[in-house]
Parts: C-alpha cells; structure tokens; sequence
C-alpha cells in the first residue's frame, strides 16, 4: 500500500490559452489537483493499492472530490473530516510560446493549514504502507502542516515504511514566518523532514532553493541544462542527508510555454553511480523534445509517481529502468490536460522502449 499526504485543492482555469480578463464573466474548467493528490492519482492509474491522507471541510465540494478520488480505486477512508477551514483554489491561466503559465494561490485558512499533527489518526494511516510519499509544498502552507509532514514521516520511518519527498519549492508561499526569509524557512524545515527521507525528487531549481545547493553551468530561465552537474547536486544531498538512497531530479530546459525538452536524472548510492534518461541511439543523454505542450502542470509529480512505481517493479525496478520509466511517464503527462497524469502502464512503457512517434493505435 502506498500512502501520499497532503493538500488537494480546486484547479480553476479558463478554457484554452485564454486569460481570465477574456474568459471571465464565463465559463472556465474546474479540476482537482494537488502534488501529493497527483501522485496518488498516477500511482492508482498503474494499478497500485494507494491510499490518500490530508484534512478538508465536509462540503458538496468535497463529497465530488471523494467521488473522483475514489472512482479511481484511491482509498480515502482516513482523510480527516474537518468542521473549521476552507476548501483551498488555485487558478491557472495556460501560457502560450513565449507568454509563462501563471498561477495564482487561494490557499490561506484552509483545512489542512489549521490541522494540528494531534488531529490526524497516523497509525491507522500507515497501517498496511510499505511506502510514504509527501512534498514540500504542503509544509509551505502554515506551521501546522510543516509539523503534521514531519510527524508523519517520524512514524512512518518507525514503522519501517520507506519515504520519498518531493522538494517542489513554491515562492509564492512559505509566508507563515514573516520574519524569516523564504527559503531560510524552507531549508529550515525540509532539513528536518529530509532526516527521515530515503528518496529525494526535485526538479531543476529545488535543490538549489530550497537546499542552497546549485548545478554548475545550469541557467534554467534561459533553458540551459548540463545534465552532467546534477550528479554532483545528489552526490551533495547525500552527503548532508547519509539516510538518502536515491535522489531523481527532473531536467526542463523551457524553451517556450509550449515547447521543452524533458528528462531526468536518478542518483543511487548503492551503486554509486547516476544514471540519465532518456538515451539515444549511442547511449548518450537526449532529452525528450516536447514542442507542443497540452498541459505541463504535475509533470513531476507524474515524473515522483513514476519513479516510485518503477522502484517496486519487477519490470523496472533496475535503476537505470526506473529513470527511464519516470522520465516516460511525465512526459507523457504534458499531453493530459488538468493535474492528473490519465496515462495507463502500456503506454508508458511503449514510450520507455523507444515507441515515440505518436502514431494512431488501431
């Protein structure tokens, strides 16, 4: 059983390309999304006995929430039912060439910001869990969910399960602390929850965020990846965290809104070696060209759910084969509009063995 922990919020877009000054008064779509949500989602996609925890109101809202979660074989049974606490938003409007996405956050107040550690049932959580999955944005919301992070981490480390954290470092939050910098607080916090971290997810800019730990020759705002340096970035976070096995970061180079190329790296310290993905021909890194994006929002969450799927496969538990596999599946998920990655195991696998052409299936 895997188990992932965090906030799961209403995602509020216009429909298309469009801004919300050309689509409002109007329609626009309403999806739910949230990074540990998307990896549930993922997880259960492939087939996975998963299970979801985080704290919400009891509203109509939530009982459709529910009924989406558990439509896809997601076990919600111990999600903590609050009376105090709202419902949290985000809005997106869908960038185009060279105009970014943007994101604004309604976040402040919700449920699981207000939820003391002591509110949650853990134990009953992590029963049956071999792996725990969490992030760093869900810590950013408020002291209460940093705590309620670390608490269950502490126990689901107790109880031997394995723990994989995705670092995702949001600049638009981490403001609980107002007299703490934002990425004081967040190294400050995720220290302490990477103590009981086996398996570190970060993408381009995390390590270096919320870590202070930078990849030489790397300009991610002018698309510009060396791949090579990210391996000395893990080399790094396992030296300051003994505990981490494993450390996979996501490799975008932006070349526009709708036009990136994507891969990623796996670092495994038994082996002491990284290994990249994907590969050409020769065995060299050539990262996926992805020139017409639908949607890239929960591309690392699908990249994390990946992974971790991959490790607990027969067929790809092989670090090399696990890179592979997450790299393929989160590519795929920048053709998936909304936050969930609706791609089934034979297609990320077709894509992991080189069927990349997208031709029609009959």
């Amino acid at each position: 059983m895997y188990l992932t922990f965090g906030e799961i919020m209403m995602r509020i877009a216009p429909d298309g390309f469009l801004r919300f000054q050309q689509a409002m008064p109007g329609k626009v779509n309403v999806k739910f999304a949230g990074g540990e949500a998307n990896v549930a989602a993922s997880l259960a996609m492939f087939g996975n006995q998963t299970r979801y925890l985080t704290a919400i109101p009891d509203t109509p809202i939530t009982q459709s929430m529910l009924t989406v979660l558990r439509g896809l074989q997601i076990d919600t049974k111990h999600i903590l039912m609050r009376k105090e606490g709202r419902f949290g938003v985000y809005f997106l409007e869908t960038g185009a060439n060279q105009r970014s996405s943007n994101v604004v956050y309604d976040r402040e107040g919700t449920a699981i910001s207000q939820a003391a550690p002591s509110e949650y049932d853990f134990d009953a959580a992590l029963e049956d869990v071999h792996w725990v999955h969490t992030t760093g944005i869900t810590p950013a919301l408020s002291r209460n969910a940093f705590e309620s992070a670390l608490e269950l981490v502490r126990r689901a480390k107790e109880k031997g399960a394995t723990v994989s954290c995705d670092l995702n470092f949001r600049k638009k939050l981490w403001r609980w602390q107002p007299d703490r910098k934002q990425k004081a607080l967040a190294k400050e916090c995720m220290s302490q929850i990477l103590a009981y971290v086996d398996v570190v997810i970060g993408n381009e800019e995390d390590a270096a965020d919320v870590l202070g730990i930078h990849a030489e020759g790397t300009s991610v705002e002018a698309g510009q990846i060396n791949a090579a340096a990210y391996e000395k970035v893990a080399r790094t976070i396992v030296r300051d965290f003994p505990n981490v096995s494993r450390v996979a970061i996501t490799l975008r180079e932006s070349i526009s809104a709708t036009h990136n190329n994507w891969g990623g790296m796996l670092f495994d310290s038994e082996t002491d070696k990284a290994y990249l993905a994907p590969l050409d021909d020769d065995g060299n890194y050539r990262s996926y060209e992805i020139r017409s994006i639908v949607d890239r929002v929960g591309g690392g969450d699908s990249f994390g759910a990946g992974l971790i799927h991959a490790l607990n496969s027969e067929d790809f538990a092989d670090p090399e084969l696990a890179i592979r596999f997450a790299v393929a599946a989160s590519c795929l998920k920048h053709s998936i509009k909304g936050d969930f990655n609706y791609v089934t195991l034979d297609e990320v696998k077709a894509l992991a063995g080189g069927q990349a052409s997208g031709r029609v299936r009959r």
